[in-house]
């Protein structure tokens, strides 16, 4: 019997037995709908006229001006931010930057701006969209040095700030430090991202939220991706328990470079590694975002961005948290980094859209309970035997039952149960990239799916909010076997 076959017998028989949730589950909250709909080009498009008036935003660019450069933008951008809602927590996250490498030519300040809107039952979890303020121009065009791969590094310009690929491994600290100062208007680049960070701050500021909101304009992305990774070090040595960081980047081209035209479709980098927390949060994105937004689909990338490229979700990935970054599928290559990045050059209702997927899955997220605890920590007395240096791995809360070839499946809620109406068990093929069976269960921690094997599939487990909002996925991850070194007799 072919597999497909088998999956699809098996999920029949369970629909026969499993508890159906009622039908509010899978329903579009008015709430989060209505936020979609505030989302205004109009705004869009003032505050990237805005940004691109500044004429650079590069942040080795003179900070000093009232007007121009790298330090007027920062300021009204926190200006903007404030006047917002006063429930809007706006500062600066400021970094001394010490010289270093080719694109650090200097000493520098750098300036995050951070907006937070605290959330009311749970405000210790927080869900973060952000972008990237900073500009650059790398000049004219450079040809690559010779061992380099141009084919993958010569699309942006030959020459983009964050792929290591490309011409400006070329390039002197002179070289970019000239550069600091020539027009960067950045309206792709990543004018767009910052726009629907600014546009879902102002929207999603009028409304309460469970989980606790943080709006972010990171500088120095073309310089390394220096904001977001001081950001989520910080992050991470401070404990905070972030569930989600959606970035955009580059959001704002419906053509691409080449005459491909679409703007019915966004793209989610995530990462490579299978059932991984950013998996989940794509595979999240998609089903939120098609939800309330029909007409977008969502393409979930299992990269961790585009080749030789990096964005300011990564670093968060490094540090331990779920992180995804959207962007379109149609770059228009020879703008980025350079003078003709401009408003004309772009797509604003392109633009909105993308600011819309972003603030349904926000909000959904920040709605919804936390994705439930399926694994165990890692015992702190290993079992017999056990190679004194092998790692310490968390364990799935999954068996097989008293039977042996059951699929047993237990988990324990990660946050509030007032707020929890059930838990819904989630099961896919392991060839699948997403869940094709759901069985709500009610409000139990365990669950006994008789004879299936937990060797053929995938499962997870997710919250089911008393409002029918749904948390990620919290998948059950095998961990690999550990290798261990066999003794012989000389």
């Amino acid at each position: 019997m072919k597999f497909s076959r088998q999956f699809a017998a098996i999920c029949a028989a369970l629909c026969v037995f499993a508890r159906l949730g009622p039908a509010d589950e899978k329903a579009v909250n008015p709430l989060i709908a209505k936020i979609a709909g505030e989302v205004s080009k109009e705004r869009i498009k003032a505050i990237i006229e805005k940004l691109v008036s500044f004429g650079t935003r590069n942040t080795l660019s003179d900070a000093a001006d009232p007007v121009h450069g790298v330090g007027a933008a920062r300021q009204w951008i926190l200006e903007q931010l404030q006047s917002y809602n006063p429930k809007l927590q706006v500062r600066f996250d400021k970094y001394r930057v010490k010289k270093q490498g080719q694109r650090i030519f200097k000493d520098v300040d750098l300036y995050n701006v951070v907006a937070v809107l605290p959330g009311k039952t749970m405000p210790e979890t927080q869900v973060w969209i952000t972008g990237h303020y900073d500009s650059l121009n790398l000049g004219a065009p450079r040809t690559p040095p010779a061992n380099t791969d141009t084919a993958a590094g010569s699309g942006p310009g030959a020459g983009a700030g964050d792929n290591p690929l490309s011409a400006t491994q070329n390039m002197t600290p002179a070289d970019f430090e000239k550069n600091a100062a020539l027009p960067a208007p950045g309206a792709c680049d990543d004018g767009s991202g910052t726009a629907a960070v600014m546009e879902l701050a102002r929207v999603m500021s009028q409304y309460d939220f469970d989980k606790t909101l943080v709006f972010v304009a990171f500088a120095g992305e073309e310089q390394g991706l220096i904001g977001s990774s001081l950001a989520a070090a910080k992050a991470h040595k401070e404990n905070v328990a972030i569930e989600a960081v959606l970035n955009n980047d580059i959001i704002g081209t419906d053509i691409s470079g080449n005459g491909r035209f679409g703007n019915t479709s966004v793209s989610v980098y995530s990462d490579e590694t299978m059932d991984s927390p950013s998996q989940q949060l794509s595979r999240y994105a998609r089903e939120i975002g098609e939800r309330y937004m029909p007409s977008m689909k969502v393409n979930t990338i299992f990269m961790g961005d585009r080749l030789g490229r990096g964005g300011d979700h990564t670093p968060f990935q490094w540090e331990g948290y779920a992180a995804v970054r959207f962007s379109t599928p149609n770059e228009i290559y020879a703008n980025q980094h350079h003078a003709t990045d401009l408003l004309e050059n772009m797509s604003v209702p392109y633009t909105a859209k993308v600011a819309r997927v972003n603030g349904v899955v926000a909000a959904s997220l920040a709605l919804a309970p936390k994705a439930p605890v399926v694994m165990r920590a890692p015992s702190q007395t290993p079992p017999p035997g056990t190679p004194p240096n092998a790692p310490r791995r968390p364990t799935p809360m999954i068996s097989r039952g008293k039977s042996g070839y059951d699929a047993l499946m237990q988990w324990k809620a990660a946050g509030p149960e007032a707020g929890i109406k059930g838990y819904t068990v989630v099961i896919r093929a392991t060839t699948s990239p997403y869940w094709e069976q759901e069985i709500y269960v009610g409000k139990v921690t365990q669950y006994l799916i008789k004879d299936v094997s937990i060797d053929d599939l995938k499962f997870g487990v997710k919250a089911i909010g008393v409002d029918g909002s749904e948390s990620v996925v919290a998948a059950y991850l095998y961990p690999p076997r550990a290798k261990t070194e066999i003794e012989t007799v000389q």
